[in-house]
């Protein structure tokens, strides 16, 4: 057995060893990756390390011209006494050491049938040693006689932890301590109960309690150091628990370890010092060069079998398989478990796979020159987006100039750098979320959010989560917008009260226009069908009255015939699909607030759920939230923290 003090020794040459590997060499993608990887070798923090550059690392262009950074790295010498050395060494090895508690020394009596025997232990740490007084009460209570008052003087002094046999007694058989043992939980658990023993009965010993725990075939998880304690302190009359068996741990299912951000949802709003959002540094797009690693998947986990009290094995399940989520432009490497790219381009998680859609840049404006762009990938317009053109993505649309009177449909974001002046017929469209510094006299739809540095002037919104404009002139004035659960901005309408501004939240904004349409379309079949039933009728009464119709007539009733059961079964089929989003609208526990940071205008209409109001009055700083069937006027309420935090790669100021 090592002791204390050689395994300091041993510590001590292991250091001196590992001081004379000072240098190692090491590449990486990065300089961060390389010194990591030196630290690693070297077996010290980054922080202790020196190092020099050999030759420095390049990213390339979209994958050429790609080189590693190499460095060559030692250890940062650092100088102390031999003594300071050792006080550290011994702080180390204090941090390991055994946390010692505080605890009396005992004196506990048994009766056995070779007689009675005291047992009297040493304190612990800083407790307190039995006295001589408090063991001959513990004697005394036992009610014996000719017991060795020296010995117990002496065994009161030693301390030594074991029995020794102080007096004889009468024994009782019939008044011995009984035990009851109950095994439950399916074999995993076992219990015991004790009656304390009569006069002369014998007190039962830990090695009994572990021999009547064979006797019931109990082998595993018996609590052994339980038992001892229990023996000296037994607790009579008492259901007290004595083994349990080692249950099953099934194993970890596999699953996929993504190397990129997942969550579209997570963005991040920084207002800069001019109280404008810099989406110059929103870095959306998660760009990925040929071969690079995307995912991985990890493993399942076998599962670790159990065991009963009684010796059992209880199997454990195995972690289920999962498979790879591969999509578009990827492919699997060969171990069979790593996902990379197959194209430089913009990796995304869609329909549960990994997909790389590639980037399709213009370098100039679309016009004439580039035509109508349909893409199936991401496109990056570095002009701008001129009348009458459109640009469809089945990825990401980025513009870094202006939209005018344009048509944008991306199935990802669309990040308009400087703004959206749609001339009353511009139409843009984001499957998740969209961004411009102002939109004007366009109409707007997104899945996700709409953000809006500069304001929002006589337009059409629709998000299905939020609306939220925020800068110096983040103004919402005049159109209609409408978002699930959020729409917040600086000022909402205008003094003048010249355009009228329609706010609405608290309700899915898809599912309230699907609504209308499908109302609108019901209302128009009930109509067709009441003429057809008119015309229907007419005919009817005409070939009572005459017994018949003439041919021409004859097709054109079972025309109207046809047509009614088809106006009948279209009609039925709309009212089911209003039920079911009535239903829908109506279980949605969306809070849906309006809030503006400085100031609100008469004119302006809120509506939440279904209760609308008008402003009649000047407000600054509020929310206006619905409690109780009524819009109520609250204190301003910042956006969620949602809005605030967002993807990786997402910066804004």
């Amino acid at each position: 057995m090592i002791d204390f003090a050689r395994l300091q020794e041993i510590v001590k040459e292991n250091l001196e060893q590992d001081r004379a590997i000072r240098t190692v060499e090491m590449s990486g993608r990065t300089l961060e990756e390389a010194l990591s990887g030196a630290a690693s070798l070297l077996d010290i923090p980054v922080r202790r390390l020196e190092y020099e550059i050999i030759e420095k690392g390049s990213a390339g262009v979209f994958g050429s011209g790609k080189k590693e950074w190499k460095i060559r790295a030692y250890e940062r010498l650092l100088v102390k006494k031999r003594k300071a050395e050792d006080d550290l060494l011994s702080d180390e090895f204090a941090a390991f050491a055994p946390v010692v508690e505080d605890k009396d020394g005992g004196s506990f009596v048994q009766l056995r049938y070779e007689g009675a025997f005291l047992k009297v232990t040493p304190p612990v740490g800083n407790g307190k040693k039995v006295s001589e007084e408090i063991t001959m009460k513990a004697v005394d209570i036992r009610k014996l006689e000719n017991v060795d008052i020296d010995l117990v003087k002496k065994l009161v002094h030693e301390a030594s932890g074991s029995y020794v046999k102080i007096a004889d007694f009468e024994h009782r058989p019939e008044n011995d301590s009984m035990v009851t043992v109950e095994i439950q939980e399916g074999e995993m658990k076992a219990f015991i109960q004790v009656l304390p023993p009569g006069v002369g009965g014998c007190d039962i010993t830990a090695e009994t309690y572990i021999s009547i725990c064979k006797q019931h075939r109990i082998y595993h998880g018996v609590k052994e150091d339980f038992l001892f304690d229990f023996a000296d302190k037994p607790v009579y009359r008492e259901r007290v628990e004595v083994a349990e068996g080692t249950r099953p741990v099934d194993g970890r299912d596999a699953y996929i370890q993504y190397n990129f951000e997942t969550d579209q949802n997570r963005i991040r709003l920084r207002e800069g010092s001019n109280g404008r959002v810099d989406f110059k540094e929103l870095n959306i797009i998660q760009n990925v060069v040929q071969n690079q690693p995307l995912a991985r998947k990890i493993p399942p986990e076998e599962g670790t079998p159990g065991k009963t009290i009684t010796g059992k094995m209880v199997p454990a399940k195995s972690g289920k398989e999962t498979t790879l989520p591969v999509g578009s432009n990827v492919h699997v490497g060969e171990d069979g478990i790593t996902i990379y790219a197959s194209i430089n381009g913009q990796v995304l998680l869609g329909g549960g796979k990994v997909n790389v859609e590639p980037i399709y840049t213009v370098d100039g404006d679309v016009n004439l020159k580039t035509g109508n762009i349909i893409f199936l990938g991401t496109v990056i317009i570095n002009g701008n987006v001129e009348d009458g053109f459109s640009v469809k993505a089945a990825g990401n649309i980025e513009v870094n100039g202006t939209v005018s009177k344009a048509e944008l449909d991306a199935e990802g974001d669309i990040i308009i750098h400087q703004g959206i002046n749609g001339k009353s017929g511009g139409k843009i469209r984001a499957g998740r979320s969209m961004w411009s510094r102002f939109i004007e006299n366009a109409s707007v739809e997104a899945g996700n959010m709409v953000v809006a540095s500069d304001g929002i002037i006589n337009s059409q919104v629709t998000a299905v989560n939020r609306i939220i404009c925020q800068g110096k002139r983040a103004h919402i004035m005049g159109g209609r917008l409408r978002a699930r659960e959020e729409i917040n901005a600086k000022v909402l309408g205008n003094p003048t009260s010249g355009t009228e501004t329609i706010c609405e939240v608290g309700y899915d904004p898809e599912s309230k226009l699907e609504l209308e349409r499908l109302i609108a379309l019901r209302d128009g079949q009930e109509k067709e069908l009441e003429d057809v039933k008119l015309n229907l009728q007419t005919l009817i009464n005409i070939k009572k009255q005459r017994k018949s119709l003439p041919e021409d007539r004859e097709v054109y009733l079972q025309e109207l015939m046809d047509r009614r059961n088809l106006l009948m079964a279209d009609l039925k089929k709309s009212e089911e699909k209003i039920l079911k989003i009535q239903e829908f609208l109506n279980e949605l526990k969306v809070r849906g607030r309006i809030s503006a940071s400085s100031k609100v205008y008469p004119g302006v209409k809120i509506v939440i759920r279904d209760v609308k109001e008008d402003v009649r009055t000047d407000y600054r700083a509020v929310t206006f939230i619905l409690e109780n069937g009524l819009i109520r006027v609250t204190k301003y309420e910042e956006p969620s923290d949602e809005v605030k935090k967002g993807p990786d790669g997402y910066t804004t100021n």
